[in-house]
């Protein structure tokens, strides 16, 4: 049974929990606020490195940072929130990510080391991820143990993914308008100001959740299950560190081979452990349902598919095109606004038909717009040739977000609430993790190899690079920092030598060539995040397609009651 605690709680049929209007307010700007901080940083990686001058893999640490705890700890927190109370983990999580924030905002300028700027906004991007990995599976589950028949749970999940679907408009536009100002940090360094709106708002969730949400727990069968969380927690950052890490060291290195060795030994443990458990973090047998077996699997690779395309979009607009935020920011409309729009559509489609057929046909969607993005040249730079696809990827991130979410609640019992919405939120960041790095390493790595090609094969253009390289040694002294940054920036990669510039102009108003790898880097850059859009679209495709291998996903297949309307286990 699902226990409350609080005064607030509404009560139902008997001593059932019921979600309140207050819970769910409180719900709402809780999965907003995590999916902001998620998503903030897309919009501001040419600030960021322009500001601190990260290497790649640097830069897709400062993205990743994030993820690697909400994967890895979200099965953890959905125990955590079954045994001891789900509302103290939507206040704690909005808690870490004012800390967060906090810390991001307090990163010092140009006076410290890139590495020491760099690794203090990664360790605030861990600590938000933190504070997200307790959000999301919490608010799905006081959803998913407040809702008792069908149509109830349609609207509340359907309200849910909405939320994480304007959420991941929110942050980029917070971003785009952060970038605008131009006080507090001198030169790009009011990338800083973006992290200032999300610390407040995260104030504002936490005083809410205190104020509006009432409590719930569901204990019955839930342990800490301490083996089970360990396990779970080494074993997938073993693997994440692997994937993210491997581009940049090899990944052939001994240090890249023994991360996937422990990966899967502490993945292989942890099965172990949970087959043993007498309450596992994670029922194994959940896996014999067909429904949410599939739905697992759909859900990794489609959110693969789905970030694949979302990250590249935000390198491709901002690192490569150069358009400010704020103007990039537009796209996100589409990715992520469209899901207030649809809310009433989603919410009609999961309560009519199965909702894995929403799941079908919202990752095909996806699918097809990271296609028709992938023929849309970077040189291309007028935002209409990419509304297409922005909205078919919009639209069909829209749908699969509720889908996904409701077929992963409704193919288990309800007293399972939070194992159901701690999988799935788990397998779901998983594909956002890996969407990122895959593409990334993908997309870096061809463009580094076809510079390098360029430069190899053109003698003239071998012989300007050698010059530019060897300019901060001839410069005055008052010269010789800014050269440094301009050459360490080329040489750090692809996108690196795309965000310093072809040509300067002199005092006197001359034009004077300055990179000359600035055309090479972006003509690179082009080429290889196209093929990054077709494998995040295939991938997404790829998943549509598994969907059709699962049960029927709704309500009846979880054999809880003889009344097909109801719920309740």
């Amino acid at each position: 049974m699902v226990q409350t605690d609080s005064p607030r709680a509404t009560r139902g049929e008997g001593d059932r929990y019921t979600l309140s209007s207050g819970t769910l307010a409180a719900v709402v700007l809780a999965v907003c606020l995590a999916q902001m901080a998620l998503s903030v940083p897309s919009l501001i990686t040419g600030l960021i490195q322009q500001d601190l001058t990260p290497s790649s893999a640097q830069l897709t640490w400062i993205v990743d940072a994030f993820f690697i705890p909400v994967a890895a700890l979200e099965l953890g927190f959905g125990v955590f929130g079954d045994l001891f109370g789900r509302k103290r983990l939507l206040i704690g999580g909005a808690a870490l990510i004012v800390a967060g924030s906090a810390l991001a905002v307090l990163v010092p300028g140009e006076g410290s080391s890139a590495d020491t700027r760099v690794t203090l906004l990664i360790t605030a991007q861990v600590l938000s991820g933190i504070g997200a990995a307790a959000i999301f599976p919490t608010s799905l589950a006081m959803v998913a143990a407040g809702t008792h028949t069908t149509a109830t749970r349609a609207r509340g999940v359907a309200v849910w993914a909405a939320a994480l679907s304007i959420g991941g408009f929110l942050g980029p536009l917070l971003a785009g308008v952060a970038a605008k100002i131009h006080t507090g940090w001198d030169g790009t360094g009011n990338w800083r100001w973006a992290y200032v709106g999300v610390l407040v708002i995260a104030a504002v969730s936490v005083v809410l959740s205190l104020l509006l949400a009432q409590n719930s727990a569901s204990p019955e069968g839930r342990s800490l299950d301490w083996p089970g969380q360990i396990t779970a927690a080494l074993g997938l950052f073993a693997l994440l560190y692997a994937v993210i890490q491997g581009p940049e060291s090899g990944w052939g290195n001994p240090q890249i081979v023994v991360a996937f060795i422990a990966a899967g030994v502490f993945l292989v443990l942890f099965v172990f452990a949970e087959g043993r458990a007498a309450e596992p973090l994670l029922l194994l047998s959940a896996f014999r349902n067909r429904a949410f077996a599939v739905n697992s699997v759909a859900t990794v690779v489609g959110m693969f598919g789905f970030l694949a395309i979302m990250y590249s979009t935000s390198i491709r607009l901002t690192t490569i095109q150069g358009f400010s935020p704020l103007k990039s920011s537009v796209a996100y409309l589409f990715f992520g606004g469209i899901g207030l729009v649809l809310l009433p559509l989603t919410y009609r489609l999961l309560e009519r038909f199965n909702p894995r057929w929403v799941l079908f046909a919202g990752l095909g969607l996806v699918g097809v717009g990271g296609l028709w993005f992938a023929a849309v040249p970077a040189s291309d730079r007028a935002l209409a040739s990419i509304v297409g696809p922005l909205i078919l990827a919009g639209v069909g991130s829209g749908l699969a977000f509720a889908a996904m979410s409701a077929v992963a609640v409704n193919s288990l019992p309800n007293h399972l609430a939070g194992m159901a919405s701690g999988a799935t939120s788990t397998f779901r960041d998983l594909g956002f993790a890996f969407g990122p790095a895959i593409a990334g390493a993908v997309a870096l790595g061809q463009a580094a190899k076809e510079m390098a090609r360029e430069v190899a094969g053109n003698p003239a253009l071998s012989k300007a690079y050698a010059a530019f390289q060897a300019a901060p040694a001839h410069a005055p002294a008052g010269q010789k920092p800014q050269l440094e940054a301009a050459v360490h920036a080329v040489a750090s990669g692809p996108l690196g030598a795309n965000s310093v510039p072809a040509t300067v102009t002199s005092p006197d108003g001359r034009v004077i060539p300055f990179n000359p790898l600035k055309d090479v880097a972006f003509q690179a850059l082009s080429h290889s995040y196209s093929h990054a859009y077709v494998l995040g679209g295939v991938a997404a495709l790829v998943a549509a397609a598994l969907t059709l291998l699962g049960g029927r996903g709704g309500p009846q297949e979880t054999h809880l009651d003889d009344d097909p309307h109801t719920l309740e286990d």
